[in-house]
């Protein structure tokens, strides 16, 4: 049986996700891009996966550069992901203009405001199909405000998630 790549969007449309920034900073210049493919390999050393489309506008200074912060947004942060996505109209240096940044250990562009942002080095790029799948290490960590609510990618429409806990255990 062959999966249509239609019929694998749909199904992964159904897959709920983190809204996160990807920024990138340094000698090539700044850029940045919208993503939900982000999660944790290892916590020894902290290594987080980033999949990212060849054809976006930033992903040559990612390479350039090595370094990237992944900034996870808060739901009140919807506009600087349309804003990274292309969906505001603006490009490359741009588009900081949307939130303030700040820099941690790598220069990557750090949100003021986010819910957590991963300053890390690239370690390894692996490209399969259309995308590169990057394997960056932290470097250092930023916390946001707990009270925040995250901004989630779900059914290809953006929801909000937080506010309450069901508890531990």
């Amino acid at each position: 049986m062959t999966v249509s790549p239609e019929h694998f969007r749909d199904a992964m449309a159904r897959l709920g996700a983190a809204v996160n920034v990807i920024t990138t900073g340094g000698p090539a210049g700044r850029g940045g891009l919208t993503a939900s493919a982000v999660c944790s390999v290892t916590d020894n050393p902290p290594t987080l996966l980033v999949c990212m489309n060849r054809k976006a506008s930033a992903h040559p200074l990612f390479k350039a550069n090595g370094v990237l912060c992944v900034n996870t947004l808060a739901a009140a942060q919807r506009e600087v992901s349309d804003t990274f996505s292309g969906r505001r109209g603006l490009a490359g240096e741009e588009r900081f203009s949307c939130a303030r940044w700040i820099q941690l250990a790598t220069g990557a562009p750090v949100l003021e405001g986010a819910v957590a942002a991963f300053d890390c080095r690239i370690v390894e790029v692996v490209e399969r199909g259309t995308h590169s799948v990057v394997f960056a290490e932290v470097e250092a960590i930023r916390q946001g405000d707990p009270s925040h609510e995250a901004l989630i990618y779900f059914d290809r429409n953006y929801h909000r998630l937080g506010g309450t806990s069901c508890g531990r255990g």
